[in-house]
Parts: C-alpha cells; structure tokens; sequence
C-alpha cells in the first residue's frame, strides 16, 4: 500500500498539491500573457485578468472545499483522540470555527478581484490570512498539550517553528502593505499590475508580495505536517432508515446501512 493510501492522507496531499498547481498554472499564464510582472508579482495579481482569473477562482474555489474537508477530519482526530479533555475539545471546536472562515476567505479572494472589487478582495485575504494563521496556533496549542502522549515532540517543534515563520510573514506584510496603500503613494495603486524598480513605493511592494508568498509557503508546511496524522484516521458514514418505504407510514425497525467514507480503517 502506497503511503497516500493509507488512511485519509491523501486528503492533505491533494489539498497541497491542488493549491500549488492552481498558483503555479495561474502565474504561467499570467506571465506568459504578459498581465503581470514575473518578479513576485501578488498571489491574487496571477488571478486578476482573464483567462487565468477563471482558472484561479476554479481552481481555489475547489482548494478551499478540501481543506474545509481536511480542517473537520482533523477536528475528528483530535476529538476522536481526546474524548474527556474539556480544555482540548474547546480548543479543537475553536479551530474547526477559525479554519472554515479561512477556508471561506480562500474562496472570497478567489471570486472578488482586487481591481473590481478590492474592499471585498480585502475581507477575504484578511479572513484567509488572519483566520488561517490563527487555526495553526490553536493546532500547534493543541499538539503542545498532546505531546507526548499522543504524538512525539518532534510534531510540535514543526509546527511551532511553522506557525512563528508565519507570524513574523504577517506581520511585515501587514506593516508594508499599510504603508503601501497610504494616500502618499497614489489612489491608483490598487489597479497596478506592473512594477517598475524607479515607481514610488516599489520597495515596500515587494517586500509585501515576498512576505504575502513566505506566509502560504508556511501554510503548505503546516498542511503537509498533517499527511502523516492522517494514515492513522478513517471515517464511516451511517444512513438510519425510518421504514423500508417512503410513504408517510409509521416508523418500524430495518438494518441500518454502514459504509466506509473515503477510506478503508487502518
């Protein structure tokens, strides 16, 4: 059995390499096209002008679905895993909340361009971002206090060190795109596809787009920190009958249906 076959982790792997393909064929289209400049460009410019904004907003709107999917088979695991912690279960149901709003920030960005609609575009990058960054503090939190007993050391050194490169990426992006965006370096810059190193305000662009890319970079390490969990999780799906009809008639006693979901139990 191959190691993508074990368990549920193919759904990190997919999740990981699906988004990767979504911003690699973007940028290539949006390069060659000539729509955007091929130094670190924003992850969202790759996605702004047709054709590659169709394929972006595809593309991102299916990531976000597997990784709404693959946030609530971790909240299963950690749940599955700790049934009578109380401190961990608030902690798990607090992450399922923040990464779903992630998730659905993902798919705001996606769909709302920054050129068309760029206080919407905002609201999503912050949801995805911010949201994002705050689920793998609550995860890195709870592999702290599952350690040693659930998982090695190791795992939440990982992620630790993960979760710091992403706030310090958060933070000099947030500082250096307020600057940007003041009144001081134009109204039109929120239109502005091409760089130039003589424009005003071309330092702070690209350390933000650098920033913006070390930022999903770290959220690819966490993601991929998940695959190995995931060999050791399946998930059923149960389906209770109410009669062998469905006529309106009283409930009355059947099998119910039991069947695997996604995977086979390890």
């Amino acid at each position: 059995m191959w190691w993508f076959q074990q368990g549920l982790s193919f759904l990190p792997s997919a999740l990981l390499i699906w988004t990767a393909a979504a911003f690699i064929f973007s940028y290539i289209t949006a390069i060659t096209l000539h729509h955007v400049d091929p130094v670190l460009p924003y992850i969202s410019d790759t996605g702004t002008v047709a054709p590659e904004k169709c394929l972006f907003g595809a593309m991102l709107n299916i990531a976000a679905v597997l990784c709404a999917a693959t946030i609530y088979v971790r909240y299963k695991q950690v749940h599955a895993l700790n049934p009578e912690e109380n401190c961990i279960i608030r902690l798990n149901k607090a992450g399922l909340v923040l990464g779903l709003l992630s998730c659905l920030g993902l798919s705001v960005v996606a769909n709302f361009q920054k050129t068309t609609f760029f206080a919407v575009h905002v609201c999503g990058a912050i949801l995805t971002f911010g949201m994002g960054s705050l689920y793998m503090f609550v995860q890195t939190i709870l592999s702290y206090q599952m350690q040693p007993k659930i998982h090695g050391k190791q795992v939440f050194w990982i992620r630790l060190l993960l979760v710091i490169w992403c706030g310090v990426s958060a933070l000099i992006m947030l500082t250096c795109s307020s600057l940007l965006y003041s009144s001081s370096f134009g109204t039109d810059i929120v239109q502005k596809l091409h760089w130039n190193p003589e424009d005003k305000g071309y330092a702070l662009h690209m350390i933000t787009a650098a920033a913006e890319w070390t930022m999903s970079f770290s959220f690819f390490g966490f993601f991929l920190t998940y695959i190995r969990d995931f060999q050791k999780i399946s998930l059923r799906v149960e389906a209770n009958l109410h009669g062998l009809t469905l006529y309106d008639t009283a409930p009355c006693p059947v099998n119910n249906e039991r069947t695997r979901l996604l995977s086979r139990d390890i």
